[in-house]
C-alpha cells in the first residue's frame, strides 16, 4: 500500500478576507483528523470572487498559508486567490509544502468565461511530487470541462487530481459529472471541493481511480478527510478499470492524430458558433 491523507474543507465563503476563518477550520481538521497530510480548500475560498483583493505573489495572504503548513507539518492548498501579476488577473493556487515552502503556483487555463470577463487565463500545467507517495496534479473548477487538461496531467503521471472549485449556479450536476468521467478516462482520484454561500453550493465529492464515489458531501459545512491508496491507482492502470478498460495505454497506443488539437485546424464550424459572450433575452436561435 501507499497510503496518504487528504482533507477537503467544505465552508462557507465570502466576498471579504475568509482567512482567520479558514485558519480556523484547519486548526479544526487538525485536531480532529491529526493523521491527514494534505488540505484544500475551494476554489477562491481566501477572499471569495472580489478582484479588489487581488494581489501579488508572493504576498501576505500567500505568507499567512505558509505560516499554516508550517505550524501542522502538512501540504496545503487553500483554494485559489485573485493574482495581480504585470497588470493582469490571474485565477492562482498555490502549492505549500510542510515545511511552508511555495513549490509551484497554478494558474488556471480556463477562466468560466463569460461569467469570469477579465481574468487572463494561464498556460501551463501543474504537477508536483510528494516524496515515496506519488505525483499530484491541479486542476481548478471549468479547467475539468475539458478532458485535455486532465488528460495531459495523466500523461504527465499524475495520480490524484486536486481541484478546487467554486461553483454557485444550477449546473454543479454536470460538474459532478465531469470530475467522475476525469477519475475513470485518467483512471485516478479526483478530489473536487466546493464552497459554500457565495462560494458554492457544496457537493464537494472525491472518486476513486475506477470512478466510485469514496465520498459525496451535502449542501452544509463538512470536512471530508479521505485515506488514499495510490497502488491503487497503479494496479488499475496497469490491470484496467475493475479489470477491464485501460484508456490510457490505448491512447498512448492510438495511430490516430488528433489534428483537432493543432493550431491549424479548420475553424469554420467553431467560429460559425459566434462570439463568447453571455446570452440576452430574445436573442432567437
Amino acid at each position: 500500500m501507499t497510503p496518504f491523507a487528504i482533507a477537503g474543507i467544505q465552508m462557507p465563503i465570502g466576498r471579504h478576507d475568509n482567512i482567520k476563518a479558514m485558519q480556523e477550520r484547519l486548526e479544526r481538521t487538525m485536531h480532529t483528523y491529526p493523521w491527514v497530510q494534505l488540505v484544500l480548500f475551494s476554489e477562491l475560498a481566501p477572499f471569495g470572487t472580489g478582484r479588489e483583493f487581488a494581489q501579488a505573489m508572493p504576498g501576505p495572504a500567500e505568507a499567512q498559508f505558509q505560516a499554516m503548513a508550517a505550524q501542522h507539518g502538512i501540504w496545503l492548498l487553500p483554494g485559489s486567490m485573485f493574482q495581480n501579476r504585470d497588470g493582469l488577473i490571474l485565477n492562482t493556487t498555490p502549492v505549500i509544502n510542510p515545511d511552508g515552502e511555495v513549490i509551484a503556483r497554478y494558474d488556471k487555463i480556463f477562466p468560466f468565461y463569460p461569467y469570469e470577463e477579465g481574468i487572463s487565463p494561464g498556460n501551463a500545467f501543474c504537477v508536483f511530487d510528494i516524496d515515496d507517495v506519488g505525483r499530484f496534479g491541479v486542476s481548478i473548477c471549468y479547467d475539468i470541462w475539458f478532458p485535455e487538461t486532465t488528460r495531459t496531467m495523466a500523461t504527465m503521471g499524475a495520480e490524484v487530481i486536486l481541484h478546487p472549485v467554486n461553483t454557485t449556479f444550477m449546473d454543479r450536476d454536470i460538474d459532478i459529472l465531469m470530475a467522475r468521467a476525469a477519475a475513470a478516462a485518467n483512471q485516478c482520484f479526483v478530489f473536487d471541493i466546493n464552497g459554500l454561500s457565495a462560494g458554492g453550493v457544496g457537493r464537494s465529492c472525491v472518486f476513486d481511480p475506477s470512478a466510485r464515489v469514496i465520498h459525496q458531501a451535502g449542501s452544509h459545512e463538512e470536512i471530508i478527510a479521505v485515506e488514499i491508496d495510490l497502488d491503487q491507482v497503479r494496479r488499475q492502470r496497469r490491470r484496467g478499470i475493475r479489470t477491464l478498460g485501460q484508456p490510457l495505454k490505448s491512447f498512448r497506443d492510438c495511430a490516430v492524430d488528433f489534428t483537432v488539437y493543432s493550431k491549424l485546424r479548420d475553424n469554420t464550424f467553431l467560429d460559425s458558433l459566434g462570439e463568447l459572450v453571455k446570452p440576452h433575452r430574445n436573442e432567437g436561435g
